[in-house]
């Protein structure tokens, strides 16, 4: 038998072939309500202005549909025009109802003058892409000259230098970190021969020096603090020397703060300023960092000297530590994960509060966006709007110079 032939007997056997059944209902009511939807909307965005009485609007809906108006005590009720309207006086969104009024109103304002931009740096002749942090490199001295002068350009004039230092250098006690031959004193020399007017802010740790991948020295397994702090003395004043105007104790020994104060002052450096690591977390959010610096630790973590991500209360302990031992500025590291822990410092401390813009929550940015998940230039912007909004005074982040050219562009800074 053909295939047309047995189709139409199939068609044909039973009177009941075509009879309604209950799926078939369905199926006509499915289509009854796509016919009357097809009546009530439009298939596209309407322009049409919309009658705010929102009289009859329902009346051609087959079910039944609350109205807010109804009853002894009513949702909504009616102006002088009958219009729909909810009696209330204070209406916030009169403050943001244009650009014009939203940027007068504007309560936290980021400009590039808030960033402090850190620079890897290497003793090559080559700039090296740095593979876990796209977009940002290790850069030779030549290099970083040239992207110290591209950020000035934009309105950023304060950097942080972080060295990847060659193992052959590294020692338990970090030497190399005073040697006024090394990397980063160089560095310093030739930004403030071409950029006078550049800030310079120093990290002030052994970590990179350390044969050990630690912030201190080590003896049997332990992180040596009152030792630790000699080297940093001498880090400190070798940076000033060479014309640091900011060293920022990262290492987080308890009492640094106060022996580099007074180690500055005792060779004269009583301008040069002092930015603590003060809340700075064992945080897992440090990885691609420790990756451009070649500096992951040797052995076990760092949760004996940094402070627990739990403890919030703790940051306010180390804050007046700090503030009492003669830091300018106090530091809260990582960043968007601690934003609470800048409301408390701004909270209770004078002092001026930053924040880093960690190389975990960098990447996380830059692999969303890689993705097309999320637009990079209004994530960015938002973020460090947000440091700002929860109290950061200085934020550091390896957007600035990407952030100062957008603002630029729209207009925001000049």
């Amino acid at each position: 038998m053909k295939f047309s032939s047995f189709l139409l007997a199939s068609l044909m056997t039973g009177s009941s072939a075509f009879a309604p059944s209950a799926t078939t209902s369905i199926n006509m009511n499915t289509m009854n309500t796509m016919n009357r939807n097809a009546a009530l909307f439009s298939t596209g965005p309407s322009t049409d202005p919309v009658d705010k009485t929102l009289a009859g609007v329902d009346d051609a809906l087959d079910y039944d549909v609350f109205d807010p108006h109804s009853g002894n005590t009513p949702a909504m009720t009616r102006n002088n025009n009958g219009e729909v309207f909810v009696p209330q006086r204070s209406r916030p969104r009169r403050n943001r109802k244009s650009p014009a009024v939203r940027a007068m109103l504007r309560e936290n304002i980021v400009t590039p003058a808030n960033f402090i931009y850190p620079l890897f740096i290497h003793d090559e002749t080559f700039t090296q892409d740095i593979g876990s942090m796209p977009g940002c490199k290790r850069h030779s001295l030549e290099s970083m000259l040239e992207e110290v002068g591209d950020a000035f350009k934009y309105g950023v004039q304060t950097f942080v230098l972080f060295p990847k230092v060659p193992d052959e250098l590294k020692t338990n006690l970090g030497v190399e970190a005073y040697n006024p031959n090394g990397i980063v004193h160089r560095a310093i020399r030739m930004i403030k021969e071409k950029y006078p007017d550049a800030v310079i802010c120093t990290d002030v740790a052994l970590d990179p020096y350390s044969d050990q991948g630690h912030d201190g020295a080590v003896e049997d397994g332990k992180i040596l603090n009152d030792v630790t702090i000699n080297q940093l003395c001498k880090q400190a004043v070798s940076q000033a020397r060479a014309g640091a105007d900011i060293v920022a104790p990262s290492d987080m020994m308890d009492g640094r703060v106060g022996a580099i104060r007074d180690a500055l002052d005792s060779e004269g450096f009583t301008d040069v300023s002092i930015l603590a690591y003060t809340a700075k977390y064992a945080s897992a959010y440090y990885g691609p960092f420790r990756d451009a610096l070649d500096s992951h630790p040797g052995f076990g973590d760092k949760k004996t000297y940094q402070q627990d991500p739990s403890n919030g209360r703790e940051a306010l302990v180390e804050a007046a530590l700090d503030a009492a031992e003669g830091a300018d500025m106090l530091m809260v590291k990582p960043g968007m994960p601690y934003l609470d822990v800048i409301r408390r410092l701004k909270d209770n401390s004078n002092l001026p509060i930053a924040a880093y813009h960690v190389s975990g929550e960098y990447c996380m940015i830059k692999a969303a966006c890689e993705r097309g998940w999320l637009d990079e230039k209004a994530v960015v912007l938002e973020t460090l709007t947000c440091f700002k909004r929860a109290g950061a005074d200085i934020i550091l982040t390896y957007y600035a110079k990407q952030a100062a050219m957008w603002m630029h562009e729209d207009g925001l800074v000049k």
